[in-house]
């Protein structure tokens, strides 16, 4: 453990005992609460449930903060049963979730309409149940998945969508951040724990692992470096200063989370985002052909990854092996274990039973997941579950590129975290799963339209407000 503490300490030279840090973390988070209260934003107080939800997606599962908390509580007594805990709490925030939809109205054939791809994959995980080995676990566990589009329904029905998402985004780094700095500091028990690769120590703050860890900087590191370039083109007063001001002490604290997790995938993935914003709001960059440069990229990168290996030199170039800490080992392993090609295991259940101790020996610990979103995929939904993945990036791609001629930076802000998910995927799991980088994805992929939401209300508006769209309008 004392190979990380140089790093620890040098954050801003302080030296604190734990319970005033402790005063002072919490003391932080409830000013920067009561600051973005009292700006007064135009949402609602349903907006607290996706908070909740994207905050535990972040960081533990309920049960775990019981526990951090000094309230015990049974842990789960396999893999396959869960904590029924955590279980019944998802349930109730998936349902509170639900009520508040039905209260306002959604429609489900507009979810339907606007978000075909996305609804079709959701639909597959809940047919491939049937061929899973564990029906009732992998049951469970879709029924968790879908909190996703539930609560991001929720953003897109606020008053002011954009906005929701804004502070969703803020709110979640409130917390997320702080926290995780205090743990890695001052309470390694909980911010500290040991590589399962290669048993090195390592930080996680407030995520249950380093990678997770890094998941929560990628997100928040690509909203506030969006959110910067946002603020530097408003005019200058107050306002604008101190928001600089946070975002700005808030990025530090991103990048000195992302330096001690040593997540290289989030790294390059954010870096890549970033570059993707950037390179979209050049002038002379024709926003007609985007997609031919995504496209242009994407061949030229898989070209020279099989041509010459690219990703095992940036691999050792980042201190790791050439096996990308051995992840191109374990991949081998697992296309050789034979599964159904078309179909998979079944939904979330490749790790689920004897499939386990067909890896035992490979690395000094069992593996749980593969490391790669698309083969994971692959291993539990078969090919068919790939073609949904890759058509849903295709046309998640193809709703995003219109709005960059109606509301160019959303559109970038879109197509930049599209990139930044296609690329972290290549080498971390996080398709179809409980994990904030998939949650983080609903939030840029669904649609839903402002004129389904103007029928459902007693209030007239305008037929040119009716046609507004929550991220993307309906072609004239």
């Amino acid at each position: 453990m004392n190979l990380v503490r140089p790093h620890i300490a040098s954050l801003f030279g302080l030296h604190l005992s734990p319970s005033l840090a402790s005063f002072l973390t919490v003391a932080f988070i409830v000013f920067l609460f009561r600051r973005d209260i009292r700006e007064r934003p135009d949402v609602s107080g349903a907006l607290w449930l996706p908070l909740l939800w994207f905050v535990l997606i972040c960081s533990r599962p309920f049960s775990g903060w019981l526990n951090i908390f000094g309230l015990p509580v049974s842990s789960a007594a396999s893999v396959e049963e869960g904590s029924p805990l955590d279980a019944y709490f998802y349930l109730a925030l998936v349902t509170a979730g639900f009520c508040v939809l039905i209260k306002r109205q959604v429609q489900l054939s507009e979810v339907l309409r606007q978000n075909g791809w996305l609804i079709a994959f959701i639909a597959y995980c809940f047919i491939a149940i049937i061929w899973s080995d564990y029906p009732f676990v992998a049951f469970k566990r879709w029924t968790k998945i879908l909190g996703h589009p539930i609560m991001t329904l929720i953003v897109l029905t606020e008053p002011d969508p954009k906005e929701a998402l804004i502070r969703l985004m803020k709110r979640c780094a409130y917390v997320v951040i702080p926290v995780s700095i205090l743990f890695i500091k001052y309470y390694p028990e909980l911010g500290r724990s040991f590589d399962e690769w290669t048993g090195d120590p390592m930080n996680n703050g407030i995520a249950t692992d380093k990678n997770m860890l890094g998941a929560d900087c990628l997100i928040l590191g690509y909203f506030f470096f969006w959110h910067l370039l946002q603020i530097w083109k408003t005019d200058r007063n107050i306002w604008r200063r101190n928001e600089l001001r946070l975002t700005v002490g808030l990025l530090v604290g991103i990048c000195w989370l992302l330096s001690v997790a040593h997540s290289a995938t989030s790294l390059i993935s954010l870096v890549v985002g970033a570059l993707v914003v950037v390179f979209i709001g050049i002038r002379s960059i024709n926003k007609n052909f985007i997609g031919t440069y995504m496209l242009l990229a994407l061949v030229l990168l898989i070209v020279a990854e099989l041509a010459f290996g690219i990703s095992g030199h940036l691999s050792q170039n980042l201190g790791r092996t050439s096996t990308l800490s051995g992840r191109t080992i374990l991949w081998t392993h697992l296309l050789q274990l034979h599964t159904n090609p078309i179909l998979g295991t079944g939904f979330d259940s490749f790790w689920l039973g004897g499939r386990l101790k067909q890896l035992e020996g490979i690395f000094f610990f069992i593996p749980n997941e593969a490391h790669n979103g698309y083969l994971e995929t692959y291993l539990n939904l078969g090919l068919i579950g790939v073609f949904l993945v890759i058509g849903l990036f295709v046309a998640t791609f193809w709703k995003i590129r219109p709005e960059l001629f109606r509301s160019f930076e959303w559109g970038r802000y879109r197509v930049g975290f599209l990139a930044a998910v296609v690329l972290y995927n290549w080498t971390e799991a996080a398709f179809g799963t409980f994990n904030p980088i998939w949650f983080a994805f609903y939030l840029i992929a669904m649609d839903y339209p402002r004129t389904a939401l103007a029928t459902a209300q007693p209030f007239v508006v305008t037929q040119e407000e009716s046609r507004e769209f929550v991220y993307a309008e309906e072609e004239p």
